[in-house]
């Protein structure tokens, strides 16, 4: 087993608690999905917003889809001019067996961000 860290990212249309749950469940359940992993393989995540997204705390989606024991931290992202707007971003740590193929998961006008990717989304 090794330790992975992989980035994702979505994007909400509006500064509201459910668009901020919403998206962020989709988020992780999708992370969780495409890179085979459970809770108990979780080390921690680390969320980020836009300075324009305050309605909520993505932990609390983390910890709705039953992440409760995994060490989670929200922050903000830094306010860049001309960056795209309402963002949430995702650092999650992760155990995997050595070799596992990292798959980063950006969803709505995230795909934007890591053009680089688009192949894999």
């Amino acid at each position: 087993m090794r330790l992975y860290a992989l980035r994702g990212a979505t994007t909400v249309q509006a500064n509201e608690a459910s668009a901020i749950l919403e998206a962020t469940e989709e988020l992780m359940r999708e992370l969780l999905e495409r890179n085979a992993l459970a809770a108990e393989d979780l080390v921690s995540c680390i969320f980020t917003l836009t300075d324009d997204l305050d309605a909520e705390f993505p932990a609390v989606a983390a910890r709705r889809i039953g992440l409760s024991q995994v060490p989670l931290l929200c922050a903000r992202e830094v306010n860049v001019p001309g960056s795209l707007p309402r963002v949430i971003r995702v650092m999650l740590h992760c155990y995997a067996p050595d070799g596992h193929e990292a798959r980063h998961v950006y969803l709505g006008e995230a795909r934007t961000l890591r053009q680089d990717l688009a192949g894999a989304q």
